[in-house]
């Protein structure tokens, strides 16, 4: 058998396809995973990284190499991790996005203690979830494609768009023939630091509303930001309905027009592979598909605006 040290240097080169970062993770030096990595390769006979000017890239060999070992180091790290804390079995291990955890998710928790008391919850809500580089959190919930390479991903719920503000906001328009957005103030969500998502673009085309000037408005990089600013009357958002069904349910926040759209990405339930089996992780899993049934209940006779090739 090759090395532990060998075999963990290849496994983290290959996954980051960085000697530097590589070397960051392990706390090493640069060099001394380049010769592990050599060391490695001729020990089995096989090249397993391309070396590249500014990356690295996995050859055939190395890509059947590194799942193994992913999949391994993973099973060692949660026999590990359970071994070293045998009064919190019950403990699970998540992280979510923001947005997701503080207007869906924390206000059912109290749902999931009472069906489940045993259940004990850590919960963060980094960007990036680190479940590749780390056996520490148990599942993800990620919003995306649903194309994570080497994870086990399940769907969970998919967006559909709808233009939401406070009653006082809308009111000021009652009696008129149709709604004019212009006399409204647009809040838009981040995609990044210097673009913003087209929600609103795709909202507008499925109302067949023309001449609503985009350009302008304010910008949040969170959606629950946008969200909040709309409930304090600032002006009108295009928000995914599960994160504001709440607020349309207390009568904080009205829709501006019955159109829904369907988004363009979902949230789904990420595992490494193999340990969505894990009881804890099953349990929860089951969870999360019932408060949604029970949510999609809600929203039952509303149909959605299909986008359409936008």
């Amino acid at each position: 058998m090759p090395a532990l040290n060998a075999l963990k240097a290849f496994e983290v080169a290959g996954r980051t396809g960085s000697f530097t970062r590589a070397a960051e993770l392990l706390n090493v030096t640069q060099s001394a995973v380049s010769r592990q990595v050599r060391q490695l390769e001729a020990q089995i006979g096989e090249t397993l990284l391309q070396r590249h000017h500014h990356h690295l890239e996995l050859s055939a060999a190395g890509r059947v190499l590194l799942q193994a070992l992913q999949q391994s180091f993973d099973r060692i790290e949660l026999t590990v991790r359970s071994l070293q804390e045998k009064t919190h079995r019950n403990r699970l291990r998540i992280n979510a996005p923001p947005t997701f955890t503080s207007r869906w998710l924390m206000p059912r928790l109290g749902r999931l203690r009472d069906a489940h008391p045993h259940l004990e919850l850590s919960l963060s809500t980094r960007i990036d979830d680190q479940l590749a580089e780390s056996g520490v959190l148990d599942c993800a919930i990620r919003f995306g494609n649903g194309e994570w390479e080497g994870f086990d991903n399940r769907l969970l719920m998919n967006e559909r768009h709808v233009a939401v503000c406070a009653p006082s906001l809308l009111a000021r328009q009652a009696g008129r023939a149709s709604i004019d957005l212009n006399e409204f103030t647009l809040l838009h969500v981040l995609a990044s630091a210097d673009q913003r998502y087209l929600t609103w673009q795709h909202w507008l085309k499925a109302a067949g509303i023309d001449n609503v000037d985009t350009s302008g408005g304010y910008e949040f990089d969170l959606l629950d930001h946008a969200i909040r600013a709309a409930i304090d009357g600032l002006g009108v958002t295009i928000a995914d309905r599960h994160m504001v069904a709440r607020e349309i349910a207390e009568g904080r926040l009205v829709q501006v027009l019955n159109v829904h759209v369907d988004g363009h990405q979902s949230y789904w339930l990420v595992t490494r592979a193999g340990q969505d089996d894990l009881p804890h992780v099953a349990l929860f899993r089951a969870w999360l598909q019932q408060e949604i049934w029970l949510g999609e209940r809600s929203f039952e006779g509303s149909e959605a605006v299909p986008l359409g090739d936008v």
